[in-house]
């Protein structure tokens, strides 16, 4: 062997020597896999199956330490890297091609503190998991609507969740992060510590680091009154569903999916979770249940584990995904018009258009206190298509743009970072739109705490330059 070709951060390649690699390989207490080893197949498989990236090398972490070598060893190569978490992500963004991913999936601890209503949970864990431990003591907190999401990726991206209205986003009760910084420095930061990174991690965090520990705020909660009602598409289901979500209370979000119906025609389902007094959310959710004859109504008082779950049989890793998004603040009648207009030419029986809701107290903390930046009542819509058939890919490609396109001028300039999936066709202004009014702020922390841009598989935020001073000087004592 003479040496592996691995790609760099300037898109040239590295030749890295066997005994290099063997370095690295000893230096790691978790694994090294490289192509033709056992194990690397199925590591630098994602949770879409339409992204098949070969990475060069995969450092399947167990420990910070693990982390730290890999951050070193690629900093002093300049080699391009990738952080993978839970690996949900449209766009394959967590397995770079041809350089390091640095596998985070191994690392699953988490400690639950039931009297501080806190817990401490390591990246690699999934919803799934993360729900099950918080709810062996009756607790929750908002985490997404998949259970095979990561919760690294949702965090640092924000958040969104069935408890957002009653509790705001991921992002909004993390209380602190464990954090390897480009320099290879281990960094705890929280409103009190750090508190610029700290701010940067909760809706721009992918861009600033490695995040290997999240600590989260907990709330007390076992069981929810949710579930899905389905009605054939009609333009006044639509219009009915924005005005009952726009004016419902902190304790209900909904999300909206239009999609094939039983007998393969268009359908909406509206989708509830009610987080309150059982008598109050039967109260709220009747003028839903009551404004149509539906298809189906599977309301019901359920766990929220059950919740958590209800979605995962739409969404299962392997199949081929496409996504594009838009906030929109209410559904006009140009945007109905238009859901209607797309609705009726699906490229495939598994393709939808979602409608996640963002309001209540995720919406009233001002823009300035977090990365996110989005804090007003909106839907998050997410144009996708999907097929288990990988010939349909280019037709529903085809379709997700335009029905986005046609969708743009109901649209805000705004979109939610962990639904930019896009952006080598959607260009650098829509990473501004994801960071909206703190862009500019992101900029000089990107440039304090990464000068040299090497966390950027992620919507990029690009440094002022490159001869920033390194931020060890900030976190010496904890290294």
């Amino acid at each position: 062997m003479d040496g592996l070709q691995a790609l760099t951060m300037s898109g040239g390649h590295e030749t890295l020597p066997p005994k290099v690699i063997e370095s690295l390989r000893r230096e790691l207490r978790g694994h090294l896999l490289l192509s033709g080893d056992q194990g690397y197949e199925l590591a630098r498989q994602v949770w879409n199956g339409m992204v098949d990236h070969r990475p060069a090398l995969i450092a399947q972490c167990v420990a910070v330490s693990d982390v730290v070598a890999c951050v070193n060893f690629a900093r002093e190569r300049q080699l391009l890297i990738s952080v993978r978490g839970g690996g949900h992500n449209y766009a394959g963004k967590a397995v770079c091609h041809g350089g390091l991913v640095i596998d985070l999936s191994l690392m699953k601890g988490i400690q639950v503190k039931p009297e501080q209503r806190t817990v401490r949970a390591q990246a690699g864990l999934r919803l799934g998991e993360f729900d099950l431990e918080t709810q062996k003591f009756g607790l929750a907190t908002t985490l997404g609507v998949n259970t095979d999401t990561g919760i690294a990726g949702l965090t640092l991206g924000g958040g969104y969740g069935w408890l957002a209205g009653k509790y705001g986003l991921a992002c909004d009760n993390l209380l602190s992060a464990e954090v390897v910084t480009a320099d290879g420095c281990v960094v705890h930061c929280n409103a009190d510590r750090h508190e610029d990174l700290f701010w940067g991690l909760r809706g721009a965090g992918a861009n600033f680091g490695v995040v290997t520990t999240f600590e989260y705020r907990l709330h007390a909660l076992t069981n929810v009154l949710g579930g899905i009602i389905l009605h054939p598409l009609q333009a006044d289901i639509l219009s009915f569903f924005d005005e009952f979500s726009r004016s419902a209370a902190d304790e209900l979000t909904t999300t909206g999916v239009v999609l094939s119906g039983p007998n393969g025609k268009p359908a909406f389902a509206s989708i509830a979770c009610y987080c309150g007094a059982l008598d109050e959310g039967e109260r709220a959710l009747r003028p839903l249940r009551t404004v149509a004859k539906p298809l189906l109504d599977s309301i019901q008082p359920r766990s929220y584990l059950e919740m958590q779950s209800l979605l995962d049989a739409t969404w299962p890793p392997g199949r081929h995904y496409y996504n594009k998004a838009h906030n929109i603040s209410r559904l006009s009648d140009g945007a109905v018009e238009t859901i209607l207009k797309y609705s009726a030419t699906l490229p495939t029986v598994l393709t939808n258009i979602a409608l996640q809701q963002l309001h209540g107290a995720a919406s009233r903390i001002p823009f300035h206190e977090t990365a996110f930046p989005h804090r007003y009542d909106h839907y998050d819509v997410l144009v996708h298509p999907a097929t288990d058939n990988p010939p349909d890919t280019d037709k529903m490609v085809r379709w997700a743009r335009e029905c986005w396109k046609a969708l743009e001028p109901f649209a805000e300039r705004a979109v939610y970072v962990n639904a930019l999936e896009d952006a080598l066709e959607e260009g650098e202004a829509r990473v501004r739109e994801a960071y909206g009014p703190n862009y500019e702020k992101l900029v000089s922390l990107k440039s304090k705490y990464d000068p040299q841009n090497m966390f950027r598989q992620n919507s990029n935020i690009r440094p002022k330059s490159k001869s920033i001073e390194s931020v060890a000087n900030l976190s010496r004592s904890e290294a």
